[in-house]
């Protein structure tokens, strides 16, 4: 499956962005479907995992569940986040990702079977 991610871009302090991720070539629905974002020089983190029919979903830590929404739409092919009241400390590169295995406990990049190319999204104060 070939991912890709978009709809990154810039947003002020406690505005929204909606990140879509687009898939072709496979099925969506073979695949449970992560975010992860990367910050500079950070590490790549899991955000949110969504489960292949959507039933299941899994937010990463407290503060994202409460802010960031996944969802999806296998007819469309698509899965997106929602992000809302949005920090400075979001900004990064929001990547998708998936794997054929179901949402884990604790996601890691280790758990991704296919990578989208990552999406910017810049926040400022």
């Amino acid at each position: 499956v070939q991912l890709q991610a978009s709809g990154g871009g810039s947003a002020q302090a406690g505005g929204s962005l909606r990140l879509s991720c687009l898939a072709s070539g496979s099925t969506l629905a073979d695949y449970a479907i992560a975010w992860f974002r990367q910050a500079p020089g950070k590490e790549r983190e899991g955000i949110s995992c969504i489960s292949r029919t959507g039933a299941n979903r899994a937010y990463y830590l407290d503060s994202w569940k409460d802010r960031f929404t996944t969802s999806r739409d296998n007819a469309k092919n698509t899965v997106w986040l929602q992000m809302n009241s949005l920090k400075p400390d979001d900004t990064a590169v929001y990547f998708c990702a998936a794997a054929r295995t179901g949402c884990p406990i604790m996601v890691a990049p280790t758990w991704v079977d296919y990578w989208g190319q990552g999406t910017l999204v810049t926040v400022s104060s």
